[in-house]
């Protein structure tokens, strides 16, 4: 079994600081609009630099982007620690959940962030981009956990695709009634509505 080893104390010294960079920036985005914030006040905020904001990050847009690529980080260690056992809906239901829990669970932080990602058309992009790096991702988990050939099937793709498809729509209703919704009981109904389709090949 290979073990991965612990980052260094550079290494942790360096994503504390992205981390407070990012928290700071996405509280900013939230609070007054991303075009409005710059990165100087960001830089501010921090009682960071604005060189050293370019240190961690090329733009603005890439502390949304880091935002995106640990919510997909999430989503593929949940799909590979699922039960083997488990049908494909399930797996990939509970997958999706943990994304959506990562938000829900943190309103207050995050409503307004996904808020901003979905009506901010430059940032909406980079999180169309940022799925189809997921859907590969997750096709991958899922041909290997059902033995099929990903280069071969049209499967694991279609399933990734239509679990990503469902994480959009509860994402969007969510964010649409300002965090009222109920985000369990909509990607229970998502994945009832697509669960036949993903669990053909378990048939």
């Amino acid at each position: 079994m290979t073990t991965t080893p612990a980052p260094s104390l550079a290494e942790r010294k360096r994503r504390l600081v992205a981390d407070e960079l990012t928290r700071a920036a996405l509280g900013l985005f939230a609070e007054h609009g991303f075009d409005a914030v710059t990165v100087d006040e960001i830089a501010a905020s921090t009682g960071m630099s604005k060189r050293t904001f370019f240190r961690y990050f090329a733009s603005k847009e890439d502390v949304v982007v880091r935002f995106l690529a640990e919510m997909g980080d999430g989503m593929r260690a949940e799909l590979a620690a699922r039960p083997a056992e488990e049908r494909p809906s399930t797996a990939l239901r509970n997958t999706v959940w943990a994304a959506i829990d990562a938000c829900a669970g943190h309103a207050d932080q995050t409503l307004r962030v996904v808020q901003l990602i979905l009506g901010t058309p430059a940032l909406h992009a980079r999180f169309l981009e940022r799925q189809a790096q997921w859907r590969e991702e997750l096709a991958a988990e899922l041909a290997a956990r059902l033995g099929l050939d990903l280069a071969a099937g049209l499967y694991p793709r279609l399933a990734a695709g239509t679990a990503l498809t469902a994480f959009d729509v509860v994402l969007q209703q969510w964010s649409t009634s300002d965090g009222t919704a109920d985000p369990a009981a909509l990607t229970d109904q998502a994945f009832a509505a697509i669960a036949p389709a993903l669990d053909a090949p378990a048939r």
